[in-house]
């Protein structure tokens, strides 16, 4: 899993890139089709395509910014 990268987008989903597996709480996996380059994982709740995002973040007030802090050597 060395390949997969998670970027928060602001006030917007995660979007993940490379090859993973996605798999509900019962162990099911969600079919991610091979040739998808990156898919956005809903943070906000209100996407109708759960747990993708679907742009609900947009028109719901979802304000999530989170920054990573600054290591310096």
């Amino acid at each position: 899993m060395a390949d997969v990268k998670i970027r928060m987008r602001p006030n917007g989903p995660f979007v993940v890139e490379g090859p993973f597996e996605l798999t509900d709480s019962e162990g099911n996996k969600f079919i991610i089709p091979a040739d998808k380059p990156a898919i956005a994982l809903c943070r906000c709740g209100e996407s109708s395509r759960r747990p993708f995002c679907d742009g609900a973040h947009k028109g719901c007030g979802f304000d999530s910014d989170e920054k990573a802090p600054v290591v310096t050597e």
